[in-house]
């Protein structure tokens, strides 16, 4: 599906990772699109939605974190290689 943005969130821990979903969903009209797991229980979730709604849901969770948020990001009008990279994360 072709998103205005993408969100992304890393945390450590999948309970973590649910934790920041959850409230990035309460927060605003994002989608849940996927998550990745690396080495060292380092997880990335990927939310998708329009420019404002995950720029909202990502400040959501940095300015009020349910947990310790390593890293956080906003990709507004993601290019085809980057719709196809989180598509293969699927």
């Amino acid at each position: 599906m072709k998103y205005g943005a993408y969100g992304l969130v890393e945390v450590l821990g999948s309970t973590a990772a649910i934790l920041v979903v959850d409230k990035m969903l309460k927060t605003s009209s994002v989608g849940f699109e996927t998550w990745n797991t690396k080495c060292g229980g380092h997880v990335t979730v990927f939310l998708g939605g329009d420019v404002s709604a995950v720029q909202s849901a990502v400040e959501a969770v940095k300015e009020n974190p349910p947990c310790d948020i390593i890293a956080a990001a906003v990709i507004s009008n993601p290019s085809e290689e980057t719709e196809r990279m989180v598509g293969l994360a699927r």
